[in-house]
């Protein structure tokens, strides 16, 4: 369905961010894209786009990256990207409900992820870590402590509770929300592995869905590919040792 389609993605270079989880949508079931970062070319990038992209008639301009073009559209905002490209990519029912829960599934995981980038950067977005690690380390602390056990005992509930999905989120096939749950339990991992020690055994069930992501035939293609950008200390998954604890699970 989506095959004579061209999707461009507009993100950052040198970072998975929240361009990821849209990233993770097309590996995932083969579709083509393109990405577009910024040096690509006099104007092509997403300063040069960011800058006119009040010029063309019907394109309303987005807030900030990542974003999709599609056409003469711009569409912005990673869980509305996503609700876009999931009946286009198979990647959610369709049911108008089910739509409608595998939204809300991936709002639910837009809040975590603020959160956890807000661990590392509790006072701005615009001030370096080294300038608020005191405060960093108190916001990580309630992160890890309290925030993380309720969302993740959130969707290990949900899981439980729909036996008929096959272990997945949503209507017993891979969504696009599962997607996101497999890449925040992974930069989890990475940001915080102590932390994350007792995971598996707390949560075995957000466990179960995030290895069977990584395991689906076109993912696990991606994950060892020069295209997945590998997490690093300047994106939302970050690696502080200062920040990482003992397993609260």
């Amino acid at each position: 369905m989506a095959a004579d389609v061209t999707f461009e993605l507009f993100y950052w270079p040198g970072l998975q961010g929240r361009g990821e989880f849209v990233r993770l949508a097309f590996e995932a079931t083969g579709t083509p894209y393109v990405e577009v970062v910024q040096g690509d070319g006099p104007g092509q990038g997403i300063d040069g786009l960011m800058q006119t992209m009040d010029a063309p008639a019907g394109m309303a301009p987005p807030f900030a990256p990542p974003f999709l073009r599609v056409g003469d559209e711009l569409i912005g905002q990673t869980a509305n990207i996503l609700a876009f490209l999931g009946p286009l990519l198979g990647l959610v029912g369709e049911s108008p409900r089910a739509r409608r829960w595998v939204n809300q599934l991936q709002l639910t995981l837009a809040d975590l992820v603020a959160e956890v980038h807000d661990g590392h950067h509790p006072i701005a977005g615009r001030l370096y870590y080294s300038q608020q690690r005191a405060e960093a380390r108190k916001r990580t602390a309630d992160l890890i402590e309290y925030r993380l056990p309720k969302y993740f005992g959130y969707f290990e509930r949900v899981l439980a509770n729909n036996p008929q999905a096959g272990g997945w989120l949503s209507e017993g096939a891979m969504s696009y929300a599962d997607l996101s749950l497999f890449q925040v339990v992974a930069g989890l991992y990475y940001a915080f592995p102590r932390a994350m020690s007792g995971f598996a055994e707390a949560f075995p069930r957000c466990r179960a869905v995030h290895d069977a992501v990584a395991h689906a035939p076109r993912v696990a293609s991606y994950l060892k590919s020069s295209r997945r950008i590998p997490f690093n200390t300047t994106g939302i998954f970050r690696h502080y040792k200062a920040l990482d604890r003992a397993s609260p699970f």
